[in-house]
């Protein structure tokens, strides 16, 4: 995946780097980061100019017309304008947004990247990169964007009754698979699934119908709301935001569990198949059910 430098940002001044996430498709915590900068650079402005580089909405033309705000549910942007539009991205792996203050230009070898640029009557710009979806539709068609999706942890709106009972429809369904499935609960990508279940002691092959799945939704809740709370990067799940010490067992294949010091393990994802995302895990923290014989690499299991 294709990974960007830092950028000059938001009225502040502030450097950042679009949201290109290196671990992979982002988060619902860090959509939701986006969006908040979006609002920040862009809500309640006049647009003096948009540029489309998409073949389907290449003539469209928001001049003149007032940023309203970015709402998102799950991992999806809305972006809405006056007049009952709105401006539908999805990030998936590549997608970034970021915003240039007043006077400040993306890098020329950026430029090429550029889907979407939105520009403010002062000269404010919101720029979305390598979007791989991008569609203007009328405001009242979101829900029919969305009504595939499960409850949102950081939506007013959020359904934790409706979360739990998606969760349980299919009981024999592994827990981690059924965690990331976005009809499931919306927002939650591979490090927060990983680290949830950590937290609570499941193994990430245990059937949703064995566990006791209020606890596990609250604790989905408390996480994800946690992380938009925090400065910076906000998916520190230990409390300790040192390099290498954020995350209790993702990304930390053959290190020693933070808990017990068994060393965490990892299976890889098999392409094309949703329910095989790569999973850490400590099978000390979290005995129960194991990934099939042969897929965790240099164990006794492997082929």
């Amino acid at each position: 995946m294709r990974t960007f430098p830092s950028l000059p940002c938001e009225s502040s001044g502030a450097t950042t780097r679009p949201d290109a996430y290196a671990g992979g498709v982002p988060e619902g915590d860090s959509v939701w980061r986006a969006a908040r900068r979006l609002d920040r650079g862009l809500a309640g402005r006049v647009l003096a100019r948009s540029d489309f580089r998409v073949p389907q909405h290449a003539t469209a033309d928001l001049s003149g017309r007032t940023v309203l705000g970015t709402v998102t549910h799950g991992k999806h942007l809305f972006t809405r304008v006056e007049d009952g539009l709105t401006l539908h991205t999805h990030l998936r792996m590549d997608g970034s947004w970021t915003v240039l203050g007043a006077g400040r230009r993306l890098p020329r070898r950026l430029v090429p990247h550029i889907r979407v640029e939105l520009l403010t009557n002062d000269d404010r710009r919101g720029l979305a990169l390598q979007m791989p979806v991008v569609e203007l539709v009328p405001t009242a068609d979101e829900p029919r964007l969305t009504a595939h999706l499960g409850p949102d942890p950081l939506r007013d709106d959020w359904d934790a009754a409706e979360a739990m009972r998606r969760l349980a429809a299919r009981p024999d369904r592994p827990l981690a698979a059924a965690l990331l499935d976005q009809r499931t609960l919306a927002g939650l990508g591979n490090l927060w699934v990983n680290e949830l279940l950590f937290v609570r002691g499941h193994s990430p092959w245990t059937p949703a119908g064995d566990v006791d799945t209020a606890p596990l939704v609250a604790m989905a809740r408390r996480m994800l709301r946690q992380s938009i709370t925090v400065r910076g990067n906000g998916q520190v799940t230990t409390g300790d935001a040192r390099p290498g010490e954020e995350h209790w067992v993702y990304g930390r294949s053959g290190q020693p569990c933070r808990r017990c010091r068994t060393p965490v393990r990892h299976v890889p994802e098999v392409p094309g198949d949703a329910e095989r995302r790569a999973t850490w895990w400590c099978p000390h923290c979290q005995s129960g059910p194991a990934p099939a014989p042969g897929r965790v690499p240099g164990t006794a299991e492997s082929p």
